[in-house]
């Protein structure tokens, strides 16, 4: 079976599932060029936890986490199938790694799975499993956490990290647009891109020492933390690829990396 790589998904706004804009093409141009996976394992930033949790429902609700957008946003369904039996791996993978896993049989697909997922296979024929985020771990752990399922890759398992490469609501009433970019989100972009390119893990797990306007980049963790789950999953030496997909309201970078 041909190995997958594992993505880091920038999901963006919840709007992304009504505007695709560049990341809606993007993400299809990249779906075209992979096999179809035989399941998804997705961790999302909108699904946080002290402890690693799994999806383990065969029929995922549909969520709407998410207040005062337009109706049309609250209609729309991912009636994706789950995954009990790969979930049972998930955990097992997970409690081989001492990383002390739970099974969440009620757990449905927050925007931040199913919104990049209905952009990716708008068809819903693949099975999800949502694993959850750990914000207070840092990204040492989630980085295990990836290098935990990183073998799921070799039995058709796609796995995905779903987060935002910029991540500071507190700015959207700075008037940043698109004619009117946020200036740390740029230099915040490009180290990110410099790091993953050189394969510098221990500069990405310090990131937020050493990289520019860290701390304005991301007022706190949990959109960057999926990005250490994908590159983890990636390898000892993951070949990482930055496919860019724009910069939403001027301070929402929507890069995707895929490593293989």
């Amino acid at each position: 079976m041909t190995r997958l790589p594992s993505l880091y998904i920038s999901h963006g706004s919840p709007m992304t599932a009504l505007h695709p804009g560049q990341t809606g093409a993007r993400l299809g141009e990249l779906a075209a060029g992979l096999p179809k996976p035989r399941a998804v394992v997705i961790a999302s930033a909108h699904w946080l936890s002290a402890q690693p949790r799994v999806g383990s429902t065969a029929t995922p609700e549909t969520l709407h986490d998410f207040g005062g957008f337009p109706a049309a946003l609250y209609q729309m369904r991912y009636p994706a199938p789950g995954a009990p039996a790969l979930a049972g791996d998930v955990s097992r993978l997970l409690e081989q790694a001492g990383l002390a896993p739970t099974l969440q049989p009620e757990r449905g697909l927050d925007h931040g799975a199913w919104v990049p997922l209905k952009l990716l296979f708008p068809d819903a024929d693949i099975p999800v499993v949502p694993v959850s985020i750990q914000p207070q771990a840092g990204p040492a752990h989630q980085l295990a956490v990836g290098r935990a399922l990183g073998p799921l890759r070799d039995e058709g398992v796609l796995l995905i990290g779903s987060g935002s490469i910029t991540h500071n609501l507190h700015d959207l009433a700075a008037g940043y647009s698109d004619e009117n970019q946020a200036p740390y989100v740029q230099p915040f972009i490009d180290w990110i891109e410099q790091r993953l390119l050189a394969a510098d893990i221990d500069a990405l797990l310090d990131y937020r020492r050493q990289a520019p306007f860290a701390a304005r980049a991301h007022p706190t963790d949990e959109h960057l933390l999926p990005l250490f789950v994908a590159l983890g999953a990636g390898g000892a030496q993951p070949r990482a690829r930055r496919i860019d997909a724009g910069i939403d309201l001027g301070l929402l970078a929507m890069d995707i990396y895929r490593f293989d």
